[in-house]
Formats: structure tokens, sequence, C-alpha cells
């Protein structure tokens, strides 16, 4: 499952879709106490999603972290993504960091400034999760990019 949407700056840019494939639905009946049925109601309401949707995508971040405890879901601008817990470090981040350090966790740690243990756990959620976190790592790119063309441009016809 991707947590991927879709958004639009507002300078007119469109950010790209990440392509995903989609998951085979099936049907599973459960019963919760009322007090988390109306928990969920009112959050759905919040973020202006179905009950359903918003259920099955704490189930899957919920499996996601019993798997990997160090690492958190965060909601931002271009969407929810992975990131390594008690920091502002997304998963992608570190990966790209080992990469810029030779594979080098030890080095990673010490210029992010975080336990070697954290480095770790962002390269094994990578390591399940390869393509999501590549895509994410592309997309964040693209948006950056995007983000700098606008500002020379605009940086440009104000000069």
């Amino acid at each position: 499952m991707m947590f991927t949407t879709n958004h639009s700056g507002s300078e007119g840019i469109t950010l790209p879709d990440i392509p995903s494939t989609i998951p085979t639905m099936r049907q599973r009946s459960l019963r919760l106490p009322s007090a988390t049925l109306d928990a969920l109601d009112g959050l759905a309401a919040e973020r202006g999603q179905s009950a359903n949707a918003l259920a099955g995508r704490l189930i899957e971040e919920g499996l996601r972290t019993e798997r990997h405890p160090l690492i958190a879901f965060r909601h931002g601008e271009g969407g929810r993504r992975p990131a390594l817990l008690g920091s502002r470090l997304d998963v992608w981040q570190v990966v790209e960091t080992v990469r810029e350090n030779g594979g080098s966790v030890a080095g990673t740690a010490a210029y992010l400034a975080q336990p070697e243990i954290k480095v770790q756990a962002a390269l094994r959620y990578y390591a399940e999760y390869r393509n999501e976190i590549d895509a994410w790592a592309r997309r964040m790119h693209e948006i950056a990019d995007a983000e700098e063309r606008a500002f020379s441009t605009s940086a440009t016809s104000s000069a």
C-alpha cells in the first residue's frame, strides 16, 4: 500500500502521481468498542476521508510499526510518509545519506546526529519497502526541482 496523493502547488505546479498497483481488497468484519468507532468516525470526518479508508490506513501503518518500531508515519504536504521516530528525518533522507556516505552506517549516524540503531532501522524498513521509498525520494526531488524553478522564475521576473 502506498500512502500518496496528487497535490497541486500554489504556483500551479502539479506534482506527479507515484505509480502503484491497486492491492487486492478483501472484506473483514470486526467488532470494535463504540468509543473506538466514534473516534474513527470523528477523525475521518476531520480528514475528509471515509472511515473505511482511514481504518485501512491506520491498520496498515500499525502493522508496519509493529515490524519496524523505530519508524513512525507523518502527514505532510506531500502525503503520508515513513520517518525515523523521534527525529525530523524521513526514511528516504536517511537512505540517501547512507548512499552519500559510501554505505557507512556509522558515518551516516554521525552526520545526522542519530544513533546507529536508528539508521539501521531506516535501512531495514527500506529493505522491505524499497520501491515505495525510492518512488517517494524521486517525488521529493521532483517537488524540490519544481519549487526551485518557480522561485527562479519569480525572482527573475521581479528583478
